[in-house]
């Protein structure tokens, strides 16, 4: 048997900004959440595509928290990275933030999703381990145990 080959979180950090434009906001004149939506899921995709070199699915948004606003003209920086694999699995987190003209950021969202890797046939396949460089990468991935074993009891609970 071969041993799994793992990677750090670093090799997939992904980052995306964009500068919101009249038709990304709602009728409160705040960005549309879901714009925002997509835009973090587009992240996390590319996020668990670097990380196991495989296409991807979007399996659940686990964990989607708004805790500020965006207008037009702001400039939205999303920052995603792996925090938790399974077997087949990844758990990516996407934090959104406004980034001010002088650089400082105000964080908009945090979302974790899970993206489950595919083979050429369209199949779940094995994903790279993580390896756990800093305390941060430890604490998230103790907290991502946490959000696996949740998100199991909620499977079962629909059975």
């Amino acid at each position: 048997m071969s041993e799994r080959i793992c990677k750090r979180a670093a090799e997939s950090c992904t980052e995306q900004v964009q500068i919101l434009m009249p038709e990304h906001i709602n009728g409160y004149k705040r960005l549309f959440g879901g714009r925002l939506m997509e835009w973090i899921d587009i992240v996390a995709g590319v996020v668990a595509r670097r990380h196991s070199g495989c296409n991807v699915t979007t399996a659940a948004i686990d964990n989607l928290q708004f805790e500020g606003a965006a207008h037009v003209n702001n400039t939205i920086v999303l920052h995603g990275r792996v925090t938790y694999v399974g077997n087949t699995s990844m758990e990516v987190r996407v934090d959104s933030f406004v980034e001010h003209l002088d650089g400082s950021r105000t964080k908009v969202n945090r979302a974790y999703l899970v993206m489950v890797a595919l083979d050429e046939n369209e199949k779940p396949t094995t994903v790279p381990g993580l390896i756990l460089e800093t305390d941060e990468d430890r604490a998230e991935w103790e907290a991502g145990e946490i959000r696996d074993a949740l998100r199991k009891c909620r499977r079962a609970d629909k059975f």
